[in-house]
C-alpha cells in the first residue's frame, strides 16, 4: 500500500507520543514492503528515514495554529500526491479528513485522548476540540482509539464505535549510563518522571511531593514543551539539590533513564495510552501512576496508584518496601507490557485496518 501519515510533528521522534507512534509504525510498515510518507514540521537534511519518505512543510509557530495549519498544508500536498490510504493523528485534525475521503482516499483518524480537557487551552481551544470530537465520528472512514476508556467515551457520548488499537512499547533496556553520569545520576538511585511539562501532566505536583520526602535518592524531571514558559518556570523554581530538570531527552539518553530508574512516576491526567508509562513498565520500572481510568487500564494491576493528595505517602511507602517487594512490582510491570503492548502487534492491527479501508472504498 501507499500510505500517508499526517498530523504529527514528524520523525525522527523529538517531541511526544504521536511522534514516537509515527516513527515506530511508519518504519515497521516500510520494513514490510509498504510505501510510507510521513509529513513533518521540521526541515530534514535527509528525504528518507529508515525507509520512510519525509515531507517537510512549513507551519505557524503558535499554540493555537501549529497543528491545524500544518495539517491543512499536508492535506493539500496529499491530494496532489495521492496515496492509496491515509492515517491522520489528533482529533483536532478531523476537519480535514473528509477532503481525501471524498476524493477516493480512505482515511483513519487516531483521536488520542480528550484533548479539550487540557488546561493549556482557552475557551476557543476547548470549543475546537469539542467540535473536532464530533467531526471525528463522521468525517473519516474509521476512528481509532488507543485505550478502552477512550473507546467507551466515544461510544457513550456519540454512539460511535471506534477501532481500539493500543499503543506499543520498546522494551529493550540498555546497560549504558553515559547520560546518567552527565546528569549526576546513579543507576537505581533516582525517581523518574517523563512528560511534556504542561499543567495537566502534573510535573509541579511531582516536584513538590518529592520535596517533602526524606531520601538520598534524586528526582529526574525530564521533558519540555513550547507555549508553556510560565508553567515550566514554576516547575524549575526549586532549591532542592536532589532534583534534576535538564529538559527533554530522546534516543539513547531516554532509554538509559527508563532502564535504570529506582521508580517511575506517571502523573498525566489527560490522554489515552502514554508511551513513557508503558516503556518504563516494559523496562521493569517500579511504577507509580496517577489514578485515572486511562492510566489504570494501562497499569492493569502492575503499578501503584496515587491521587493528587496521596503521592507523598506513596513515595514514602515505596521507599519502605523490601527489595523483594520492589522486584515483584517490577516483574509484574514488565510482564504486563510484554503481554499487551507490542509494536509489531500494533503495526499488524493498523496494517489490517488500512488494507480493509482500501478494499472497501
Amino acid at each position: 500500500m501507499r500510505i500517508a501519515i499526517v498530523g504529527t510533528r514528524g520523525i525522527p521522534a523529538r517531541y511526544g507520543g504521536f511522534e514516537t507512534f509515527a516513527e515506530e509504525l511508519s518504519t515497521r510498515l516500510a520494513a514490510r514492503g509498504h510505501s510510507v510518507r510521513v509529513y513533518c514540521r521540521e526541515r530534514h537534511t535527509e528525504r528518507q528515514y529508515r525507509g520512510v519518505e519525509l515531507t517537510a512543510l512549513p507551519t505557524i509557530r503558535h499554540k493555537y495554529f501549529d497543528t491545524v495549519f500544518h495539517t491543512f498544508l499536508s492535506t493539500l500536498h496529499l491530494l496532489a500526491h495521492r496515496p492509496e490510504v491515509a492515517l491522520y493523528c489528533n482529533a483536532a485534525n478531523a476537519i480535514f479528513t473528509w477532503l481525501p475521503r471524498v476524493l477516493g482516499v480512505p482515511v483513519a483518524l487516531n483521536v488520542d485522548g480528550l484533548e479539550r480537557n487540557r488546561k493549556k487551552w482557552n475557551k476557543l481551544g476547548q470549543w475546537w476540540y469539542a467540535m473536532s470530537e464530533r467531526l471525528s465520528t463522521f468525517c473519516p472512514n474509521a476512528v481509532v482509539s488507543d485505550a478502552m476508556s477512550i473507546a467507551q467515551y466515544y461510544r457513550e457520548r456519540y454512539g460511535k464505535e471506534s477501532v481500539c488499537i493500543s499503543y506499543g512499547a520498546d522494551e529493550q533496556r540498555t546497560e549504558s549510563t553515559h547520560v546518567l553520569r552527565q546528569l549526576g545520576l546513579e543507576p537505581g538511585k533516582y525517581f523518574l518522571y517523563v512528560s511534556r511539562l504542561e499543567p495537566e501532566n502534573n510535573a509541579l505536583l511531582v516536584r513538590q511531593a518529592f520535596e517533602q520526602v526524606e531520601t538520598d535518592l534524586k528526582l529526574a524531571l525530564i521533558g519540555d514543551t513550547p507555549y508553556a514558559a510560565d508553567y515550566i518556570r514554576q516547575v524549575r523554581n526549586t532549591r532542592d539539590p536532589r532534583i534534576v530538570i535538564p529538559g527533554a531527552i530522546y534516543g539513547e539518553g531516554y532509554r538509559e533513564l527508563t532502564s535504570h530508574s529506582f521508580a517511575y512516576i506517571h502523573a498525566t491526567e489527560v490522554g489515552g495510552t502514554h508511551p513513557a508509562l508503558i516503556e518504563s513498565m516494559g523496562r521493569s520500572a517500579l511504577t507509580l501512576f496517577l489514578d485515572t481510568p486511562e492510566n489504570t487500564e494501562v497499569a492493569g494491576g502492575a503499578g501503584i496508584a496515587f491521587k493528587h493528595d496521596s503521592l507523598v505517602s506513596q513515595l514514602q511507602s515505596v521507599l519502605r518496601m523490601t527489595e523483594s517487594e520492589r522486584m515483584d512490582w517490577r516483574s509484574k510491570a514488565r510482564d504486563r507490557v510484554q503481554q499487551r503492548y507490542s509494536w509489531d502487534t500494533v503495526t499488524s492491527s493498523y496494517e489490517t485496518l488500512l488494507a480493509r479501508l482500501l478494499e472497501n472504498k
